[in-house]
This record gives structure tokens, C-alpha cells and sequence, in this order.
């Protein structure tokens, strides 16, 4: 059983994608989890608090400007990039709604999958889980101030209905991860193969539930937003990795921070919109799901042929 979880973490890229096509060509049986979406982000989070080691979280604190730098980063960049998108949405003629689901993907704390991408792309993963870690704990608070902040341009903000879903979705199940991994004794290493599994499927319930909720506004809105999100996602990186250049990180630094930069908790925004706003909301958060973990499974696979034939001259 470990060994099938473990599958499910490994290959997030592509069953994620395979779950957003199936949604789309055929949205009914996914339309059942609507119920239920909230619980799946929640088993998210559980899973990172589970899977997160006191030793690398005291490890990467020992470098506390080099995180602050990073997640002030993490909370400016992105949400500038989605403000702008939003903007070009409705130049465009698309709707608010729709507009409004690129602010709150771009105000998002880091993805729980960058903490995977980074160790598979050769990045500093204690500095990777800190950022994440810290962030998240941060997000109950900022991500709803900026929301409120940029996307009030776009919709009315429910703040503290916001405030208080990422405090009992993202905030209470990663705290009670965290409180029970010391209680599992032996079961931990068992617990931490199976976590992943876990918080990748319930990221592909969320994002293929999202595209089934939105399978006739994709059919005709798919190029726009499409080559937004990629936008988005593309800028997110390379701001990133200069950025890591300007404050003078190493190359492994620097591949961490594009990563937690580029990789948004899309999974969070789609599970926002959905909550507080409507499908149309969360179209942009659940293409940016697919989107920027196909982008990064490539970047992560270029990176370590690179460092192969390096070390082979």
C-alpha cells in the first residue's frame, strides 16, 4: 500500500493533468466531490505537517534573512503578476470573477509540491520547506489582506469568511500534522511515505472538481486564460531566479526560490474561489494547478541532465 501512494506523489504531473482532461471530457463524476472539496485541501495540509522535519525546519532557520527575504519574495512577486493578469483579463472582456481568480492565485503561499520539485531539481529543501512552512502559517492572514487589497478592483472581498477558511483548511490540519508525527514513534517513516500519496491525490480531486465545474466556460475562454497562466507561471520563475542573483544566493538557493516563487498553492485558490465566489473563479487557480507542475516536472528533469553531463566532463 506505501508503495501505491508513493506512485501517486511521483506522477502528480501527469495524473493531474489526465484528471483535468477526464474532468473536461467527461465533468459528471467529478461533480460529486463539490461536497467535499474543502476536507480533500485540508488532507493537503495534514499531509505536510506530517511529512516536515524538526531538524530541517532548525537547519533552515539558521539562515533567518535569507527565508524573510524569500517569502517577502513570495508574497510581492505573485501577487503583482496576478494583478496584472487580472487587469489584461478584463482589457480583454473577460469577466471579474473570472479576472479575480488570477489575484488569488498569485496571493497564494507556496505549493507543498515545490518542497518535491525542489528535491528532485537539485534546490536547498530545508530552505524550501521553511519558506513553505512559514508562509502557510503566514497566509491565514495575508493572503486575504491581499486579496482584498488587489482584487478588490475586481469583486467585493469577504475578508474574514476568507480569513477564517484558510484558518480551519490550511492553518488547524497543519498544526495537528505537526502535534502527531512525534506520537506515531514507529509508524512515522510509514506515515511520511504514505503523506505525499495522499496530498497528491486530493490535489487532483480539487483541480479536476474545478475544471468539471467549468467545462463550458473553458471550451470557450481556454486560449486567454490559458496563455495567462503560463504567463504568470513563466514570470514567476525567471522573477525568482534573478531575484535570487540580486541577493546574492548560490545556485542552489537561487533554484529554490524560482521554484517557490513560480509553484503557487493553486490548490488553495481554487479551494477560495469555490468557497466564496463561484467556478468561474476558480478556473484560473485549477489551470495553474495543471500548469505550473507539468512546467516544473520539465524545468526539475532539465536540471538533472544538466547536472549529469556537468559532472560527466
Amino acid at each position: 500500500m506505501p508503495m501505491l501512494w508513493q506512485t501517486l506523489s511521483r506522477n502528480l504531473a501527469p495524473l493531474t493533468l489526465a484528471g483535468a482532461i477526464a474532468a473536461y471530457f467527461v465533468p459528471s463524476p467529478f461533480l460529486f466531490f463539490k461536497p467535499y472539496f474543502l476536507w480533500c485541501f485540508a488532507a493537503t495540509m495534514f499531509a505536510l505537517g506530517l511529512v516536515l522535519h524538526p531538524e530541517e525546519a532548525r537547519s533552515a532557520l539558521r539562515s533567518p534573512a535569507r527565508i524573510a527575504l524569500g517569502v517577502v519574495t513570495q508574497f510581492s512577486v505573485m501577487p503583482l503578476l496576478g494583478f496584472a493578469a487580472a487587469s489584461i483579463a478584463t482589457a480583454q472582456g473577460l469577466s471579474p470573477a473570472l479576472a479575480l481568480g488570477f489575484v488569488i492565485v498569485g496571493c497564494a503561499p507556496g505549493a507543498m509540491a515545490s518542497n518535491v520539485i525542489t528535491y528532485l531539481a537539485g534546490g536547498a529543501i530545508a530552505f524550501s520547506i521553511a519558506m513553505t512552512t512559514i508562509a502557510t502559517l503566514l497566509s491565514p492572514l495575508l493572503t486575504p489582506a491581499l486579496i482584498e487589497w488587489l482584487g478588490g478592483a475586481f469583486l467585493d472581498i469577504p475578508f474574514w469568511p476568507m480569513m477564517q477558511t484558510i484558518l480551519l483548511t490550511v492553518l488547524l490540519p497543519l498544526l495537528l500534522g505537526m502535534l502527531l508525527r512525534p506520537r506515531l514513534k514507529g509508524y512515522a517513516g510509514r506515515a511520511e511515505a504514505i503523506a505525499p500519496g495522499i496530498a497528491a491525490l486530493a490535489i487532483v480531486i480539487i483541480c479536476s472538481y474545478a475544471v468539471a465545474a467549468n467545462q463550458e466556460r473553458i471550451a470557450h475562454l481556454a486560449g486567454w486564460v490559458v496563455m495567462l497562466v503560463a504567463l504568470v507561471n513563466g514570470l514567476g520563475y525567471v522573477t525568482g531566479w534573478w531575484l535570487g542573483q540580486l541577493f546574492g544566493f548560490d545556485r542552489r538557493h537561487r533554484i529554490t526560490l524560482a521554484i517557490e516563487i513560480g509553484m503557487q498553492n493553486a490548490g488553495l485558490g481554487v479551494a477560495l474561489a469555490l468557497k466564496h465566489f463561484g467556478p468561474e473563479t476558480a478556473l484560473p487557480g485549477a489551470l495553474f494547478a495543471v500548469w505550473c507542475i507539468i512546467t516544473a516536472a520539465g524545468a526539475t528533469r532539465y536540471l538533472r541532465r544538466r547536472d549529469i553531463m556537468l559532472a560527466a566532463v
